[in-house]
């Protein structure tokens, strides 16, 4: 109710027509507060924490009054270099009561690597109760670029021989190897990549057809992502694109993912619950305290 508090003050201190106002907007403030919104669910990314979602938080209370929040801390910082299948187990345990606690479902927005951890939860959890997957800037299939994060992290390595390292199973322990997707080593990545492959399904996973039923259930799936990105690499990894072995982007619907409908993908566009939202002049840390961002791509599916 806060934001409806404010919208209320604002109202009572400015003009006779804002006055004229104030009806209408306490009817809408009490129906906001009776019928509510869906709880939002927001799982981080690679070294972030809670505390970076500030803005984005900001910007639900106002646009949507009274809408309970949660940022899961789990996986801060240099954790969330774990492995993936560990995070996916240690957010569904703390996501899953508010799950339980949410009658009418609730809605994930998930940024950057936290956008494959939610996969993960909503592939693996056969009653979650998800309305929108909103998945902000994430790898969704598989990350190939020389970013400041992979110096960072692997300063002796380049992408071209990154998959030395992350196709071994000590490279599978660290998280970002587990979507590592080296365009040109794509029968090491099929058969090492111990989370993204097997998502995707493009190894043979005995659980694929019960993770697709899974994934299914989901009402909406908004897959933001823009040029400017810099660091998911290609971009257009953030909607399912990726490189062929010269490089070239080949866009979502051309991707043998979707054309196969191996989790859903083709599906949720034939049910028209496949939304597609393309920003530009967006630098990757900005995106969840961007508010143009949040109003085209994430504020209409919140409801």
């Amino acid at each position: 109710m806060k934001g409806c508090l404010s919208a209320l003050r604002r109202s009572r201190r400015g003009s006779s027509g804002a006055s004229r106002l104030l009806y209408p907007l306490l009817g809408a403030c009490l129906w906001a507060a009776v019928v509510g919104y869906k709880p939002v669910i927001i799982v981080h990314g690679l070294f972030d924490s809670s505390g970076d979602f500030r803005n984005l938080i900001h910007f639900i209370n106002e646009s949507h009054p009274g809408t309970n929040v949660t940022v899961i801390d789990l996986f801060d910082r240099s954790a969330s270099l774990q492995p993936m299948w560990k995070q996916v187990e240690g957010f569904k345990a703390a996501i899953y009561p508010i799950m339980q606690n949410a009658a009418d479902g609730v809605h994930f927005i998930c940024y950057s690597q936290g956008g494959l951890v939610c996969r993960g939860i909503l592939s693996t959890l056969s009653d979650h109760n998800v309305q929108s997957f909103i998945s902000l800037s994430s790898p969704q299939a598989g990350q190939y670029g020389d970013t400041d994060y992979l110096k960072y992290l692997f300063p002796q390595f380049v992408k071209s021989n990154l998959y030395h390292l992350c196709y071994t199973a000590i490279g599978q322990r660290i998280s970002i190897c587990n979507y590592w997707n080296d365009p040109h080593h794509r029968d090491l990545y099929v058969n090492s990549s111990d989370y993204l492959a097997l998502l995707n399904s493009e190894r043979p996973n005995p659980n694929s057809t019960e993770w697709k039923k899974n994934f299914l259930k989901i009402k909406k799936l908004v897959l933001i992502g823009g040029p400017d990105d810099g660091v998911i690499t290609p971009w257009q990894s953030s909607q399912f694109g990726f490189y062929d072995d010269n490089e070239t982007v080949v866009e979502m619907q051309h991707q043998d993912l979707y054309l196969r409908d191996v989790f859903g993908l083709k599906t949720l566009g034939a049910r028209g619950d496949l939304i597609v939202c393309t920003v530009p002049g967006v630098e990757h840390v900005y995106w969840h305290s961007n508010e143009t961002v949040f109003r085209l791509c994430m504020e209409k599916w919140l409801e």
